[in-house]
């Protein structure tokens, strides 16, 4: 995940950006909103850390094992909540897919995995495919929304929260391009 310094700061000011607006959805008045608002903060931030360049900062061995605990953890919760609403399945994936990169970071030599010399082809090849088709389906679905009326306020603007998913998609292919 940790490829040249530029894209890799620009990787990083995406996902923060979009945990920072996620915590911001979190003050919305919908209890759902504000949870999925919640689970997808935490994968903005963690993507956030994850694509820092490498030449800037090299985790220690055991922050690997952290970011899979972590993001363990939000892969239960989320498994927990996809029973009643079907948007958990998709946090389901994008934190096992967390879960993955971490477990491969700290298996490489170093914590740093490489240009495609890393990780399961299969597992990340489907990962790849699962993303891009959301990252599609997203854009698409993004196109038609209107701009939301002056009335609402940031929290609870459906076309923010759309595009937000959408950074967050893009920069998860990414990543794995990057593995």
């Amino acid at each position: 995940m940790h490829g040249p310094v530029s894209p890799g700061w620009l990787l990083v000011v995406v996902c923060a950006a979009t945990g920072a607006y996620c915590l911001l959805r979190m003050r919305s008045s919908d209890e759902e909103q504000r949870r999925a608002a919640g689970g997808e903060a935490l994968m903005g931030f963690g993507m956030a850390a994850m694509a820092v360049p490498a030449a800037v900062f090299t985790p220690p061995s055991w922050a690997w094992s952290g970011y899979a605990a972590v993001f363990g953890a939000a892969a239960l919760r989320s498994l927990w909540a996809a029973r009643t609403s079907a948007h958990h399945v998709h946090h389901l994936v994008g934190s096992s897919a967390m879960v993955y990169m971490a477990v491969v970071m700290a298996a490489s030599p170093g914590g740093h995995a490489g240009h495609g010399d890393a990780g399961i082809p299969l597992l990340t090849g489907a990962l790849l495919l699962y993303f891009a088709v959301y990252v599609l389906r997203s854009g698409v679905r993004l196109v038609p929304v209107a701009a939301g009326s002056g009335a609402l306020g940031w929290a609870d603007r459906p076309e923010l929260a759309r595009a937000c998913r959408l950074s967050m998609g893009i920069a998860m292919v990414t990543m794995l391009l990057a593995m």
